[in-house]
Protein backbone atom coordinates (compact mmCIF):
# COMPACT_ATOMS: atom_id res chain seq x y z
CA UNK A 1 0.00 0.00 0.00
CA UNK A 2 1.30 3.72 -0.83
CA UNK A 3 2.07 5.64 1.95
CA UNK A 4 1.51 8.70 -0.01
CA UNK A 5 -2.02 10.24 1.25
CA UNK A 6 -1.00 10.83 4.59
CA UNK A 7 -1.49 14.51 3.91
CA UNK A 8 -5.66 15.30 3.01
CA UNK A 9 -6.20 17.76 0.09
CA UNK A 10 -9.74 19.33 -0.71
CA UNK A 11 -10.56 17.38 -3.75
CA UNK A 12 -12.89 17.93 -6.29
CA UNK A 13 -15.20 15.15 -7.29
CA UNK A 14 -16.55 16.41 -10.57
CA UNK A 15 -12.93 15.10 -11.84
CA UNK A 16 -14.06 12.27 -11.01
CA UNK A 17 -14.81 9.73 -13.98
CA UNK A 18 -17.79 8.96 -12.29
CA UNK A 19 -19.14 12.27 -12.70
CA UNK A 20 -18.04 12.95 -16.49
CA UNK A 21 -13.83 13.70 -15.26
CA UNK A 22 -11.09 12.50 -16.50
CA UNK A 23 -9.72 10.99 -13.35
CA UNK A 24 -9.86 8.04 -11.34
CA UNK A 25 -10.11 9.23 -7.49
CA UNK A 26 -10.59 6.80 -3.98
CA UNK A 27 -11.03 7.85 -0.50
CA UNK A 28 -8.72 6.51 2.45
CA UNK A 29 -9.34 6.43 6.09
CA UNK A 30 -7.34 8.39 7.92
CA UNK A 31 -7.93 6.76 11.42
CA UNK A 32 -7.27 2.98 10.06
CA UNK A 33 -5.73 3.69 6.52
CA UNK A 34 -8.20 1.20 4.62
CA UNK A 35 -8.30 2.15 1.54
CA UNK A 36 -12.03 1.68 -1.12
CA UNK A 37 -13.04 2.52 -4.45
CA UNK A 38 -16.28 4.31 -4.97
CA UNK A 39 -17.35 7.25 -2.91
CA UNK A 40 -19.01 7.01 0.80
CA UNK A 41 -19.34 9.53 3.86
CA UNK A 42 -17.86 7.35 6.31
CA UNK A 43 -15.08 4.24 6.46
CA UNK A 44 -16.29 1.16 5.49
CA UNK A 45 -13.87 -0.66 7.47
CA UNK A 46 -14.24 1.13 11.51
CA UNK A 47 -17.10 3.77 10.26
CA UNK A 48 -15.21 7.08 10.57
CA UNK A 49 -16.50 9.95 9.19
CA UNK A 50 -15.50 11.72 6.79
CA UNK A 51 -12.83 9.80 4.84
CA UNK A 52 -10.16 11.77 2.54
CA UNK A 53 -10.10 11.33 -1.18
CA UNK A 54 -7.12 11.41 -3.36
CA UNK A 55 -6.82 11.43 -6.91
CA UNK A 56 -4.80 7.78 -8.09
CA UNK A 57 -2.03 7.72 -9.91
CA UNK A 58 -3.34 5.12 -12.35
CA UNK A 59 -0.45 2.64 -12.02
CA UNK A 60 -1.16 -1.12 -11.26
CA UNK A 61 -1.07 -4.87 -11.72
CA UNK A 62 -3.47 -6.95 -14.09
CA UNK A 63 -5.11 -9.59 -11.94
CA UNK A 64 -8.06 -11.06 -14.30
CA UNK A 65 -8.85 -10.32 -18.00
CA UNK A 66 -11.37 -11.84 -20.51
CA UNK A 67 -12.33 -10.72 -23.68
CA UNK A 68 -16.03 -9.20 -24.13
CA UNK A 69 -17.73 -10.90 -27.92
CA UNK A 70 -21.14 -9.96 -26.87
CA UNK A 71 -21.63 -5.81 -26.11
CA UNK A 72 -24.49 -5.02 -23.77
CA UNK A 73 -25.75 -2.12 -26.17
CA UNK A 74 -25.31 -0.51 -29.64
CA UNK A 75 -22.39 1.60 -28.42
CA UNK A 76 -20.45 -1.32 -27.01
CA UNK A 77 -21.02 -3.15 -30.16
CA UNK A 78 -19.05 -0.98 -32.19
CA UNK A 79 -15.77 -1.92 -29.75
CA UNK A 80 -16.29 -5.43 -30.20
CA UNK A 81 -14.31 -7.19 -29.19
CA UNK A 82 -13.00 -5.51 -25.67
CA UNK A 83 -11.08 -6.27 -23.26
CA UNK A 84 -12.76 -6.08 -19.48
CA UNK A 85 -9.62 -5.65 -16.26
CA UNK A 86 -9.33 -5.92 -12.81
CA UNK A 87 -6.49 -4.44 -11.32
CA UNK A 88 -4.96 -3.82 -8.46
CA UNK A 89 -3.86 -0.30 -8.06
CA UNK A 90 -0.37 0.51 -6.13
CA UNK A 91 -2.74 2.95 -3.86
CA UNK A 92 -4.31 -0.41 -2.61
CA UNK A 93 -7.73 -0.64 -4.45
CA UNK A 94 -8.98 -2.86 -7.44
CA UNK A 95 -10.82 -1.33 -10.08
CA UNK A 96 -12.28 -2.62 -13.35
CA UNK A 97 -11.99 -0.70 -16.54
CA UNK A 98 -11.14 -1.61 -20.18
CA UNK A 99 -8.01 -2.53 -21.13
CA UNK A 100 -5.58 -2.89 -24.69
CA UNK A 101 -5.72 -5.63 -26.52
CA UNK A 102 -3.18 -8.83 -25.62
CA UNK A 103 -2.95 -7.64 -21.49
CA UNK A 104 -2.40 -10.75 -19.57
CA UNK A 105 -2.49 -11.16 -15.60
CA UNK A 106 0.68 -9.98 -13.81
CA UNK A 107 0.93 -6.98 -16.55
CA UNK A 108 1.92 -3.58 -14.98
CA UNK A 109 -0.45 -1.11 -16.83
CA UNK A 110 -1.67 2.90 -16.68
CA UNK A 111 -4.44 3.96 -16.25
CA UNK A 112 -5.92 6.58 -18.03
CA UNK A 113 -10.09 7.88 -18.65
CA UNK A 114 -11.23 7.55 -22.41
CA UNK A 115 -14.08 8.29 -23.90
CA UNK A 116 -15.60 4.85 -25.14
CA UNK A 117 -19.45 4.19 -26.52
CA UNK A 118 -19.84 8.11 -25.08
CA UNK A 119 -18.73 7.39 -22.00
CA UNK A 120 -15.56 8.78 -19.70
CA UNK A 121 -14.52 5.06 -18.35
CA UNK A 122 -11.27 3.43 -17.34
CA UNK A 123 -8.91 2.46 -19.70
CA UNK A 124 -5.86 0.30 -18.57
CA UNK A 125 -2.54 -0.42 -21.36
CA UNK A 126 1.00 -1.88 -20.40
CA UNK A 127 3.24 0.57 -18.63
CA UNK A 128 6.22 2.03 -20.75
CA UNK A 129 9.47 0.12 -19.52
Amino acid sequence: MNDAFAEEQAIDWTRDWTRGGDQLMYQHCLACRQVWYFRRGFCPACGQAEPAASVCIGAGTVQACTQVERAPNDEFRALLPYCIVLVDLDEGFRAMGHGAPGLVIGDRVRCEVRTLAGKPLPYFEAAAG
